[in-house]
């Protein structure tokens, strides 16, 4: 596949291989409401996402269109999971990702849980004020369309104790029926801007509690 041939991995994965993988219970990250995520249990720097939801399929094709011309464009793909194509597995179809670990080897947390409790934010409050204005900028240069912008939906890679970046992981594409933010760039831009608006004012509403949060949005 397209993906694939672009970069080498230890144990690539493609719809070609004979064998099904085995995605169980000791393999599971997590799951949203059409889908689950999996270590890929032969390469500890891929995940698996299989349906299970009623709409999942759909955001699974969503999602593929809006990577293929992310590839063909030539993005950064510095804060955004790379896709490298399916797999048959023993839960279906699936798409497999890039895995996101911190740099000690543990697999990144979402940006919720670093912003549920106060204590958090504060003992990362550094990396987290450089690193969310961060994302924001990377995704106007990228143009980069999101079907949502959600704390549970991007992790916070740590580098160090005070260092970090937001990756995002799920809900990339654009659901548009008159996809035109795909094609011109002002429009794109501007849908952008109004995610991100609304992505703000839900952190700061949802972690009202959270004042360390707050003075990071704020800045």
């Amino acid at each position: 596949m397209a993906f694939m041939s672009k970069y080498a991995w230890k144990n690539p994965v493609t719809v070609d291989d004979p064998s099904l993988i085995i995605l169980d219970k000791p393999l599971f990250i997590g799951a949203g409401v059409n889908r689950e995520c999996y270590r890929h249990p032969e390469n500890s720097d891929l995940c698996i996402k299989v349906v299970v939801g009623h709409g999942g399929k759909r955001e699974s094709r969503v999602e593929q269109s809006a990577y293929r011309r992310l590839e063909k464009r030539g993005i950064s793909w510095d804060m955004l999971s790379r896709f490298y194509g399916m797999a048959s597995t023993n839960k279906g179809q699936g798409t497999v990702f890039e895995l996101i670990r911190d740099r000690d080897g543990n697999i990144s947390k979402p940006l919720s849980y670093y912003i549920g409790a106060p204590e958090q934010t504060a003992l990362h409050g550094d990396g987290l004020s450089r690193a969310i204005p961060a994302l924001k900028h990377y995704l106007l240069h990228e143009e980069i369309i999101t079907t949502a912008l959600k704390a549970q939906n991007m992790v916070y890679q740590k580098f160090g104790d005070t260092e970090g970046k937001l990756v995002i992981i799920d809900d990339i594409g654009n659901t548009d029926f008159i996809p035109i933010c795909n094609y011109l760039s002002w429009a794109a831009q501007r849908k952008i801007r109004r995610k991100w608006e609304r992505f703000e004012l839900r952190l700061k509403t949802r972690y009202a509690h959270n004042p360390v949060l707050q003075q990071i949005l704020s800045s």
